[in-house]
């Protein structure tokens, strides 16, 4: 670690992640929530935070996976170090309710959508913009109809 570097420096460090996993179609409602409330305590004892866990429901699967054609599809967003990350995938591996799972760093995300929006906001719309050929018709436009 690097001298001068202070606890929140540290703590902001950490790496935003989505978590979608997808469970058996055959667990309960409640088996469901036990599973999902194991995971987030995994991840706030490994000093992450779960920013947000949604239940997206029963879904159909593109694919059969172990002789599944559906499932519970449950989507977490995490803030942790890379190394929980890994403790988290590998309980997901090992668990046998997950049938399929997936881990995107968002952080990166974020960072580009950010720079595109500066970008964006940084060049002047050109439909804010008063036009040359706007600005001249509507005086040319009276000239011609009173001639007439």
């Amino acid at each position: 670690m690097r001298s001068g570097t202070s606890q929140k420096e540290v703590k902001r460090m950490s790496r935003t992640y989505e978590v979608m996993y997808i469970v058996r179609p055959d667990v309960e409602e409640a088996d469901l929530d036990k599973l999902i409330e194991g995971f987030e305590k995994n991840v706030t004892d490994g000093g992450g935070e779960v920013k947000s866990t949604e239940k997206m429901g029963r879904r159909r699967l593109a694919y059969t996976v172990r002789k599944f054609n559906d499932g519970f599809y449950v989507l977490m967003t995490i803030a942790a170090e890379g190394s929980l990350i890994g403790e988290i995938e590998r309980r997901l591996r090992v668990s046998e309710q997950v049938i399929k799972f997936i881990t995107v760093r968002m952080d990166e995300e974020e960072k580009r959508l950010a720079k595109v929006k500066a970008i964006r906001d940084t060049k002047v719309k050109r439909s804010a913009l008063p036009s040359a050929e706007t600005a001249a018709a509507p005086v040319e436009a009276p000239a011609a109809e009173a001639a007439v």
